[in-house]
């Protein structure tokens, strides 16, 4: 039997033993002061100095230039300003070994939205430079996440700045995400905005988005962007979202997180959200091992700093995380 064969049958062995309420906070990741038992935790600027949740995922939106969750941490420059792959590859290198360093298992990028877009300077001139950028992160052992499928760059505006944006399908954009795909990209974001061909919902919650990019070969982890684009979510979206075909779903707040999970119960009992945390567990071994290793290497230099206070406190103890300041 095979190791592939294995690691899944040991997933599903790891699903079936989970609780119901366990399984809804596997497919939620909220910002900080995370709910207990969320499969991720997303760190933003505000939140250098929180706890970070034990044995969750840690994101961050770390693309470059003015968007950077840990704003110490490279790349200091952003997308648009690589010209060529080696260049893109080699910040990526650099930006998952620090994020690796910090306590960070998945980059949120590279953004691959066409360069014509509403995001400006975040739009890598062309796609290959982020695919690059993504291959630059995984050599590193660094997660990325490729986003905003299927593609912001046909948008007027970005859905960060509008709740309501239309937008349509574009061949070279999706593309993009197919080549990010093939380069092996764990994780892939969908976008709020609205497609005709795709349906009169956004993109986040249409099934047709999800079917199109599991389309492209892709087996990863979805992940919505943050559910929170509006001011208390409507109701139905957790549900929604993960219907859809969503494995992970992003809030940005922590009480919006909570509600979620209360919200997935039913699903939970059901059945229904079982693919969705196997997904997010394969997920969480690949990258958790990663920083594990990371942490055994560091228990001799629990005093040096270079492990992140995130890192020490679960290798060294609270007495020595609470001394650290490393970022």
């Amino acid at each position: 039997m095979g190791a592939a064969v294995l690691f899944h049958a040991a997933v599903a062995l790891a699903v079936a033993q989970l609780s119901p309420v366990q399984k809804a906070a596997l497919v939620v990741v909220s910002g900080l002061p995370a709910p207990p038992g969320v499969g991720g935790a997303i760190v933003r600027p505000a939140d250098r100095r929180r706890p970070w949740p034990s044995g969750a995922l840690v994101f961050a939106d770390q693309e470059g230039g003015r968007v950077r969750g840990l704003p110490d941490l490279p790349p200091a420059r952003a997308a648009a300003a690589y010209a060529s792959e080696s260049e893109s590859l080699e910040a990526g290198r650099e930006t998952g070994r620090a994020l690796r360093r910090a306590g960070v298992d998945v980059d949120l990028a590279p953004v691959l939205d066409a360069p014509d877009g509403p995001l400006g300077s975040r739009e890598f001139r062309r796609a290959a430079l982020g695919v690059a950028f993504a291959r630059g992160l995984a050599a590193s052992g660094e997660g990325a996440c490729a986003k905003h499928f299927p593609g912001l760059g046909s948008a007027a505006v970005s859905t960060d700045d509008d709740p309501h944006v239309d937008a349509v399908l574009r061949p070279a954009e999706i593309a993009g995400f197919r080549a990010a795909i093939r380069a092996g990209v764990p994780c892939v974001m969908v976008n709020h905005a609205f497609y005709r061909n795709l349906g009169r919902r956004r993109a986040s919650l249409e099934p047709a988005t999800y079917r199109m990019l599991r389309s492209l070969g892709f087996r990863g982890v979805a992940i919505t962007d943050s559910l929170d684009i509006v001011r208390n979510p409507p109701a139905d979206w957790p549900v929604a979202a993960i219907r859809a075909g969503a494995d992970l779903l992003l809030f940005t707040s922590p009480a919006s997180a909570a509600r979620a999970v209360t919200k997935l119960l039913p699903l939970a009992r059901a059945g229904e959200l079982d693919n969705h945390v196997a997904r997010v567990l394969a997920l969480r071994a690949r990258y958790l091992r990663w920083r594990l290793a990371q942490a055994l290497d560091g228990r001799a230099r629990c005093g040096s700093r270079r492990l992140s206070s995130h890192t020490v406190r679960h290798v060294c103890g609270p007495s020595s995380a609470a001394n650290r300041r490393s970022w």
